[in-house]
């Protein structure tokens, strides 16, 4: 079983959205073995120390201190809670409650103190879990599993799935005449798979509603072709894995596509700079943090790659999106890249959270604007 707890886009946005005194936001890299989570555990109570000396240093409120800490380190004495986990863990704290993500990602361990959470980190999370359903389908077989970095594939049970072309057609097999008395060959094949791919696809249906993770195909010949012609899922990666997947275990069905996964998320990253070197020369793109503060203050950015890996500590101003830099991140401060990615959210921006690499070279960001400011 893996214990994944990938956040949706709306609860991104909430946490973006949130506003308290002493928001504590924790990333820490843990391991999936549980015999192996004691260093995590030790880590965490590190980062937990790290934060409340911050907030010792601001004053801030001892009772309220309490209230912070007290769950934040009942979570750390948890046996049951630290057996199940993934590649990273992520934690977001206030006095009120307490909010926990565990992520197929490698995150950096890190601590941030503000009156607003840090979530660039989990932006990476949305923006490449490294992670998909692979869906296997041939004529005699059919199934869906769910993979992860780092983590063993995860078949999922499709209630209603048909399991085998010639069962969806209610036969033991399909070389026989189609109902109107077409030829069985070539044609009546083309009908017999169609008729198979829509069962498949309507079983995947409530399976796939409101997923964003990319479905991997695994087909061959005619039936590939027919499935995505019939396909409804809008995430289905234009790539796939070509081999027959009768002749592929579960574990070989994910290993043959992590490179699938791989060539779709560079060459989304590479369409957007592509788009982004386009947009610069017409004054609609920007690697300045001041100038893309400003834009997401007023709504005009449309694309925003950020850096997950670095924090640039400041103020954004909520009126005009002047931006105060600051040489101490303490607990006043916050991520200004970070908070000009919730203000993009905000006001429907599509914001990715990418490494260094993906970015022009030696920026925190790049956004693309919906108009030249």
């Amino acid at each position: 079983m893996l214990h994944i707890d990938l956040p949706t886009r709306d609860e991104i946005a909430r946490l973006a959205a949130a506003r308290a005194e002493g928001s504590v936001s924790i990333y820490l890299r843990t391991t999936p073995v549980t015999q192996e989570t004691q260093a995590s555990r030790i880590e965490f109570g590190n980062l937990l120390r790290e934060a409340e000396q911050q907030l010792q240093a601001a004053d801030f409120d001892k009772r309220q201190l309490a209230r912070l800490m007290d769950p934040l380190r009942d979570l750390a004495d948890d046996d049951e809670f630290w057996k199940f986990q993934a590649n990273s863990l992520a934690v977001f704290a206030t006095p009120d409650r307490t909010r926990t993500y565990r992520l197929a990602n490698e995150l950096t361990s890190m601590v941030q103190v503000a009156d607003r959470f840090h979530l660039k980190p989990l932006l990476r999370a949305r923006t490449f879990d490294h992670g998909a359903f692979v869906l296997s389908l041939s004529e005699h077989a059919v199934s869906l599993m769910r993979m992860y970095a780092g983590l063993p594939p995860e078949v999922i049970r499709v209630p209603d799935m048909p399991a085998s072309a010639a069962s969806a057609a209610g036969k033991s097999t399909l070389n026989d005449r189609t109902f109107t008395g077409r030829i069985h060959g070539s044609e009546g094949q083309n009908v017999r798979f169609a008729q198979y791919v829509r069962k498949v696809d309507a079983a995947l249906r409530p399976v796939l509603a409101g997923q964003e993770v990319p479905l991997v195909l695994a087909a061959t010949g005619r039936l590939a072709d027919i499935f995505r012609q019939m396909n409804s899922y809008p995430n289905l990666l234009d790539g796939g894995i070509t081999e027959s997947p009768d002749r592929l275990a579960v574990h070989e069905l994910a290993e043959k596509a992590r490179p699938v996964l791989d060539a779709a998320y560079e060459a989304e990253i590479a369409a957007i700079r592509a788009l982004y070197a386009e947009r610069a020369g017409l004054g609609r793109a920007t690697s300045d943090v001041a100038g893309a503060a400003r834009a997401a203050t007023f709504g005009a950015v449309d694309t925003l790659l950020v850096n997950i890996d670095s924090v640039v500590p400041g103020f954004v101003d909520d009126e005009t999106g002047a931006v105060t830099f600051v040489d101490v991140d303490d607990a006043a401060a916050y991520g200004v890249v970070d908070e000009i990615a919730g203000r993009a959210l905000a006001q429907g921006a599509r914001v990715l959270g990418v490494r260094a690499e993906d970015l022009p070279e030696g920026e925190e960001l790049a956004a693309i604007l919906r108009y030249a400011l």
